[in-house]
């Protein structure tokens, strides 16, 4: 079927003997054993669903975490400067602070520095490490959420009888650099089995690792909560222990009880209790502003203190900060034509030499939301091009940054799967383009899009909601389920903030559901909404909505299907 937005839709399609094994094996319903043949859950993942699995740590056999722990506890007993190096997002703020806690408890001679987006640069750069070495004299370095690919960094680090220990899990390229120890499930190792961790759980894997081999009294147990803060902001894949870490928070910590989340929340002025989303929506947004336009070092304080006076006034700064980020960005956007990119069938490229290095990358997600396709957002750095991309999940982003580099198209550049950061010539823009385009065209233009299965409006009410949620937490690779709904009715649209449509979904039998789109408001989608007086089918997710201690089953509409079209 072909959508009023050009996209083909089809059902997925599950050997029915398949799917009636896994129900009864399993004793779930047909649609969630349908789902999970088709996403290729393991076994393990399977009884995740009704049952709490064991988060354990994969890594105790590891001869990486061995060596880093013998490196990391001869320095901590012989009271060596350690230097700890972070990147500025909510990943690299929280590895960070993971390790200056544990220093902090063992008395340990510590510091830690995040570096500033707009006076060093990204990452471990070998000007910044010059810099601190001369400023601090460290021993032992430790490079979190950076220092994959800090080869001359590294080299100068050796140079200088300075250890090093690297956790990180960016794409990365040979040669690798020359540390004492690189933990990076992306490198040829025996664990890239776990390459879908971010770095702040390989960082807490680590130092569980060194808790347990060491016999060490901390409680590392309660900085779960903001691993899971990390594991959602860096919009990694929600399957294994990523997922049994998720759920693990979802039904063990009470999120508004932690100091930290508690305030920032407050901030927002919300009527309603913060949840499990709104570490994504709210609280992760607000910690990553400090990086984007100013200073990040001040979250790692807001981390690593338990003075309440010092955590209401850093979180004060932080929402300051962000509605600022938020004003710049939005007055970014308003100057950006939508309407050129609306019903364009390639990977959205916007150049503005006057936006700000911290903004690109927020820009480039927002338009991707808005478009639902691969974002890439480009200013002027110097005599150079900096750009951010930010993709969708079945769009590998970072490994076609690599082969960018490979061939020469690009300087320098790297990220993961749905996000990268990128430098180049300015007369490489069009071939850079070009490159990705052919590559989504082949890739991704010529794939259906798919839908779980056909269901009638009558069928979806709490109860339906709820067994489809058995698959939550939902995010990256297990996304939420999308449904086809034939023979319905648009009531009632209308526009909330210039941004969405607010409508009801009424069908034959006269049920109303209330509904709500995020389609672009010029797109051909919206227009249907909006416009369309005969019947049409509707491409949608299914959402429970609580506010004002009420709550309601609330459509997401995907996309929209003109009956006459499909004839």
């Amino acid at each position: 079927m072909k959508s009023v937005s050009g996209k083909h839709w089809e059902e997925i399609s599950v050997n029915k003997r398949l799917i009636d094994k896994v129900k009864i094996d399993h004793k779930l319903s047909d649609l969630i054993s349908k789902s999970i043949i088709h996403r290729n859950f393991s076994n393990r993942e399977i009884y995740s669903i009704n049952n709490d699995v064991d988060l354990s740590n994969p890594f105790f056999k590891n001869k990486d975490f061995k060596l880093a722990t013998e490196i990391f506890k001869k320095h901590i007993d012989n009271k060596d400067k350690i230097l700890v190096i972070g990147d500025y997002d909510v990943d690299g703020c929280i590895s960070t602070s993971l390790i200056i806690n544990f220093l902090n408890k063992h008395n340990a001679n510590s510091s830690y520095y995040i570096p500033n987006r707009f006076n060093d640069g990204y990452g471990a750069s070998i000007k910044l490490i010059k810099k601190l070495v001369k400023e601090i004299f460290p021993k032992l370095v430790i490079m979190v959420d950076c220092g994959s690919n800090s080869i001359d960094s590294v080299e100068f680090l050796n140079k200088n009888k300075i250890e090093t220990i690297i956790i990180d899990h960016h794409n990365l390229n040979r040669p690798y650099p020359k540390s004492n120890v690189l933990i990076n499930p992306k490198k040829e190792c025996d664990y890239k089995l776990y390459d879908y961790y971010c770095s702040a759980f390989l960082t807490y894997s680590f130092l569980d690792f060194y808790i347990k081999k060491t016999h060490s009294k901390f409680n590392i147990k309660d900085e779960l909560i903001y691993v899971a803060l990390a594991t959602i902001s860096d919009v990694m894949p929600l399957r294994e222990n990523n997922r049994y870490l998720l759920k693990k928070i979802i039904k063990e910590f009470d999120l508004n009880k932690n100091k930290i989340f508690k305030n920032l929340f407050k901030l927002n002025k919300i009527n309603k209790k913060l949840d499990f989303d709104d570490l994504g929506f709210f609280i992760a947004p607000i910690i990553n502003s400090a990086g984007r336009i100013n200073d990040a070092n001040k979250v790692i304080k807001l981390f690593t203190t338990n003075n309440e006076e010092h955590i209401d006034k850093i979180s004060n700064t932080l929402f300051r900060l962000n509605l600022k980020r938020r004003s710049v960005e939005n007055t970014l956007i308003k100057k950006i034509d939508l309407k050129k990119f609306t019903n364009n069938n390639e990977i959205l490229f916007y150049f503005d030499p006057e936006i700000s290095e911290g903004i690109i990358g927020i820009i480039a997600s927002r338009l991707k939301e808005y478009f639902n396709k691969p974002a890439i957002v480009l200013t002027k750095s110097g005599n150079l091009i900096k750009g951010s991309a930010r993709s969708i999940p079945s769009f590998n982003i970072g490994k076609y940054i690599d082969k960018a580099i490979g061939k020469n198209i690009l300087l320098s550049g790297g990220g993961h799967n749905l996000a990268a950061g990128v430098t180049l010539q300015k007369n490489k823009i069009n071939e850079l383009k070009k490159f990705l385009n052919e590559i989504y065209s082949k890739e991704i233009l010529s794939t259906p899009n798919k839908y779980i299965s056909k269901i009638s409006l009558n069928s979806v009410n709490i109860n339906f909601f709820n067994e489809m949620n058995k698959l939550a937490p939902f995010g990256n690779q297990n996304s939420k389920l999308i449904f086809l709904i034939e023979n319905v009715k648009i009531i009632k649209p209308i526009l909330i903030k210039d941004r969405f449509i607010s409508c009801y979904i009424k069908s034959k039998t006269k049920k109303l559901i209330k509904a709500i789109s995020f389609n672009p408001i010029e797109s051909s989608i919206s227009l249907n909404l909006f416009y369309k007086k005969n019947e049409v089918s509707i491409l949608t997710r299914i959402n429970k909505n609580n506010w004002n201690n009420k709550t309601n089953i609330q459509l997401e509409i995907v996309d929209v299907i003109c009956l006459s079209n499909n004839a």
